[in-house]
């Protein structure tokens, strides 16, 4: 499988801080949201780094290689793309689900948003070394999954972290991308011993490391991305790096970008810092482990671990009662925390809708939909049908912001923009009128409410 890549100290590169990350010294490698990155059109910024000699590795967040379905071949051959156009010499993804639901639970298929805990049972270990192993075979260079951070543990759960990484890396090879940021995320939220997981991690398959800052609210830690990095999470990244020094360590910050520049250069170089004071062996041999044959997750097993998924899903985007077994009060506020994720998220897809709502009634608006409509079908499809459901339910009242929330609606919501386009235009608008007495025909009393069905997603963004 060859030797992991020499990566040396790097920053997650955003568009926000593109320009910042280009003039920041010493940056040995740079990390990409691969979604975020077209092969045919890659940034300007990304192009000059790559021209430099800067590594950049695309970082993955949609394939939900811990979720019960096998990973979806559109979403590898994107990644697998995108790795070949950045010249990657590896490619990362997540422990984690994103969507549950579907055709195997008869029940519909429901989107996170969000990256979720899959439960470290064999049942769901059978599953990610099989997902695992498909994601593999599909892309051109190798991977390396990341440990996620939770704010709520699965009931009846039958191995450690560390045992669970450990057996997936022995039965399927992949390499490892290890968030201390993630291991101080979960000591605070779910009592793990971040000292015992790295204790029990195969370090030699670590890939690189991330280290990422957050904050503490009524005894639970929010890994935000967006804040400094503290000195816990410098301690775990310490001692991960006196057992053995990783290929590649990398500072991630997602927004709340400091207005001193200098700031995220000085965090670097901390960073840079704490690794070499630890002074941890080089890890000899990292990557040559041969990768044992993974046996075919069955469809009984993949269904158990499907109506869990689902089950859990459901609880925390739809509002349905909590699976038995898990902590309500911590559902609670991972649930708050995804609509308030969704909200944000929406406001930067489609930034026109705060501004002709208005910040804080967009919000009240948002949340408001969110607790209705369970996201399906990624953010962008969900921008579009927040408006339609302003629009078609009169839940905005000011003639000015409805016509011009419809105007917008209508110039996005088909395959192919509208601009110049009359008669289309018209076509759809009437389109949009009459589904709009439809659905008021299916509320009406003596008819049997039904849910409306959203229309077909054009746009994916997870």
């Amino acid at each position: 499988m060859g030797r992991l890549p020499r990566l040396g100290t790097g920053i997650g590169w955003r568009p926000e801080i593109a320009g910042v990350v280009e003039a920041m010294p010493g940056i040995d490698w740079v990390e990409a949201v691969a979604e975020n990155v077209c092969p045919g059109q890659l940034p300007d910024s990304l192009r000059r780094l790559r021209e430099r000699g800067v590594t950049v590795v695309p970082h993955g967040v949609s394939l939900g290689l811990g979720g019960a379905e096998r990973p979806d071949e559109g979403r590898l051959a994107e990644l697998a793309a995108r790795a070949e156009a950045l010249g990657a010499p590896l490619v990362t993804e997540h422990i984690a689900f994103v969507r549950a639901g579907g055709e195997r639970t008869a029940s519909p298929l429901l989107e996170a948003g969000h990256l979720l805990p899959v439960p470290r049972t064999r049942d769901a270990l059978d599953v990610l070394c099989e997902n695992v192993r498909i994601a593999q075979d599909a892309l051109p260079v190798p991977l390396a999954v990341e440990n996620i951070a939770a704010l709520f543990g699965w009931p009846g759960e039958e191995m450690t972290e560390g045992q669970f990484l450990y057996e997936l890396v022995e039965r399927t090879g992949v390499r490892l991308l290890i968030d201390v940021a993630n291991l101080h995320t979960n000591h605070v939220n779910r009592g793990e011993d971040p000292a015992r997981a790295l204790g029990e991690l195969p370090v030699e398959a670590i890939a690189y490391v991330h280290v990422a800052g957050g904050f503490e609210r009524d005894g639970v830690w929010h890994d935000s991305h967006a804040h400094p990095v503290p000195r816990p999470v410098l301690d775990i990244l310490a001692d991960l790096a006196s057992r053995v020094t990783p290929p590649g360590v990398l500072l991630e910050r997602d927004e709340n970008f400091p207005e001193d520049t200098g700031e995220l250069a000085r965090e670097v170089e901390t960073i840079r810092a704490t690794v070499r004071a630890a002074g941890g062996p080089a890890p000899a041999g990292a990557g040559d482990a041969a990768r044992a044959e993974v046996a075919e997750a069955g469809d009984s097993v993949r269904g158990r671990v499907a109506l869990a998924q689902a089950s859990l899903l459901s609880a925390l985007v739809a509002g349905t009662p909590a699976p038995e077994g898990f902590d309500r009060v911590r559902l609670g506020v991972q649930s708050r925390a995804l609509a308030g994720k969704r909200a944000d998220v929406v406001a930067k897809v489609a930034p026109e809708l705060p501004r002709i709502l208005g910040p804080s009634a967009y919000r009240t608006a948002f949340l408001a939909y969110a607790a209705r409509r369970p996201m399906t079908g990624g953010y962008r499809r969900d921008a579009l049908d927040f408006a339609e459901d302003l629009l078609l339910e009169q839940r905005v009242a000011r003639p000015g912001p409805r016509r011009e929330l419809t105007a917008w609606w209508l110039e996005r919501s088909g395959p192919a923009p509208l601009a110049g386009r009359p008669v289309a235009r018209a076509l759809r608008a009437a389109r949009f009128a009459l589904r709009g007495s439809r659905r008021t025909a299916a509320y009406a009393p003596g008819r049997g409410a039904r849910t409306a069905q959203p229309p077909r997603p054009v746009h994916r963004l997870t």
